[in-house]
């Protein structure tokens, strides 16, 4: 039987249909239940979302958002480089042309499809964090403050992460100075509970992205210590079937050698393999650790685009 080839071209367009379904997710989430309420959000979304209202909504959100990616993609093509900037205009486009599609249907409605603020945030917020996790999952990327994050830590030691953190609630922060008709302090009292849903969108946005893109490659090693290490591994083998590596090693208090197994497997297994070492050695020595990214065979396939 002939090995199983890799075709490339099903595999870029599982990964485009992918990356299009996860940006449709966000700019549902964005332009049905977060931008009815007024509510400005990070990235350049929330930049488009300064200038819609700045504007009296004559100026749409994904125009200003398509606008500045281009702006920071040709500021970043020497320092990010070429790959980066062309993989970041399709998921620029798509995101610019999916908001605009939605914005121009929620915006018409004669009010928000969610009453309540709290939930209606909550629930855009968790779309969104669900579309861009499916993006990034697929190598796709909507830049974005990406973009400025990666520019910085090209010429920096400033974390990508910190970085989209801080211009991600100076965007959110900005919305205080939108216009407002009324005196100071009533700006204030009116500004200060939005720019807190802004921030607690930003925030769980960012941690679903997250869990979502670690839950999908989440896997467990355990690394174990027993006098019966050889029973443990046959159990394992037979009963959890997953592969156990034997090291030799030596404890050097004691000065004995010993024998060392590596067990890699999924999340939902790790109980089955603390049932098998419990049930043979109580007292073995035992370290669970979680590894993101287990690649080969009997576990997930690395998602990386091969140059040509």
């Amino acid at each position: 039987m002939s090995p199983k080839t890799h075709n490339p071209l099903m595999t870029n367009a599982k990964d485009y249909v992918m990356i299009v379904f996860g940006i449709a997710m966000y700019a549902i989430g964005f332009c049905g239940f977060i931008l009815p309420h007024g509510v400005v959000i990070g990235g350049l979304t929330g930049v488009g979302t300064l200038v819609y209202f700045a504007s009296g909504g004559f100026i749409p959100v994904a125009v200003t958002q398509y606008a500045c990616n281009l702006l920071l993609l040709g500021m970043a093509y020497k320092i990010v480089g070429r790959t980066f900037v062309l993989r970041t205009i399709f998921g620029a486009t798509v995101s610019a042309l999916a908001i605009g599609v939605f914005e121009s249907i929620f915006m018409q409605l004669d009010k928000p499809l969610i009453a309540d603020i709290s939930m209606s945030v909550i629930l855009g917020a968790i779309f969104c964090g669900f579309g861009v996790g499916t993006a990034f999952i697929h190598n796709g990327s909507t830049g974005g403050t990406d973009i400025i994050a990666a520019m910085v830590s090209k010429v920096s030691n400033v974390s990508i992460g910190r970085t989209m953190i801080i211009v991600d609630m100076l965007i959110v922060a900005t919305s205080i100075v939108l216009p407002y008709d009324g005196t100071f302090t009533e700006r204030i009292q009116a500004r200060v509970p939005v720019i807190v849903y802004g921030w607690v969108a930003t925030f769980i946005i960012s941690y679903v992205t997250d869990m979502l893109i670690n839950t999908n490659r989440q896997a467990k090693q355990f690394i174990i210590f027993s006098k019966h290490w050889e029973e443990i591994a046959t159990r394992i083998n037979q009963e959890a079937h997953r592969g156990v590596t034997v090291l030799d090693g030596e404890g050097w208090y004691t000065k004995h050698s010993v024998k060392i197994l590596m067990v890699w497997c999924r999340k939902i297994e790790s109980v089955t393999i603390c049932r098998i070492i419990k049930s043979i050695d109580p007292d073995a020595f035992i370290t669970q650790t979680n590894a993101n990214g287990v690649y080969g065979k009997g576990f997930d396939t690395m998602r990386v685009k091969m140059k040509k």
